[in-house]
């Protein structure tokens, strides 16, 4: 089974992509390179804290991803599609990139797509801070679903809760999202290759839509993630 990643470079992701190879091995990785720039001011110090112990952590499980599969680098993942047809996968899973377009998600047997949080809910960008804000720790998810030519609206595959421990930090959900990213992902890639097929259901409501998380607004999910742990 040809299985492609399409994602971006960072800590997380080399990690899930090492991670999965362990059980499938990648056909190739396409790296978007151009991040979507907000128009307002978004950092936080948590996220240098993240950026930190997510090296910290993950390090030892990855090495250059050239070791893994062929790298194929885009400023925009709706660019490779070209590359992507001439790959012609079995299946494409997307972690963290720009929209993928219709044209490149049909290319695949199965494009998923992981999605942080609950799109019946919360859709679009920092849903987990977004759930994290309106205290909906219930909704804390994450969520592996077929792309397709909505936002976060394809049919849903699998969902489990973020695992989260007594007196967790926010610096430190990235790491345990990106572990179920990891476990979701080789539950569906199993049944594909047993069954030739992912079973999924429909979406049952279309959830709120949300942009960036503005920087002032941190603040206060840093403090209820940490409130809601010290209970755990």
């Amino acid at each position: 089974m040809r299985v492609a990643l399409l994602t971006t470079d960072t800590s997380h992701h080399a990690y899930f992509a090492w991670k999965l190879a362990e059980r499938f091995p990648l056909a190739a990785i396409v790296l978007e390179t151009d991040p979507i720039v907000p128009p307002f001011e978004v950092a936080h110090p948590f996220e240098g804290r993240r950026d930190v112990y997510e090296r910290e952590h993950l390090a030892g499980f990855t090495g250059p991803l050239t070791e893994l599969a062929q790298v194929h680098e885009t400023s925009r993942v709706a660019e490779a599609e070209g590359f992507l047809r001439a790959l012609s996968p079995d299946a494409a899973i997307v972690f963290g990139t720009r929209i993928v377009p219709p044209n490149v998600t049909a290319i695949p047997g199965v494009c998923l797509n992981l999605h942080g949080g609950n799109p019946e809910q919360y859709r679009g960008l920092d849903t987990h801070l977004w759930a994290i804000y309106h205290g909906d720790f219930p909704n804390l998810v994450t969520t592996l679903h077929f792309a397709d030519e909505g936002l976060d609206t394809g049919a849903i595959v699998a969902q489990t809760g973020v695992p989260l421990h007594r007196e967790m930090e926010l610096h430190e959900l990235g790491v345990a999202n990106t572990q179920a990213c990891v476990e979701l992902t080789g539950l569906a890639l199993a049944a594909l290759e047993a069954h030739g097929r992912v079973p999924a259901r429909p979406q049952l409501q279309r959830g709120r839509y949300y942009s960036f998380m503005p920087a002032v607004l941190k603040e206060r999910c840093v403090e209820r993630f940490a409130l809601h742990t010290a209970g755990l």
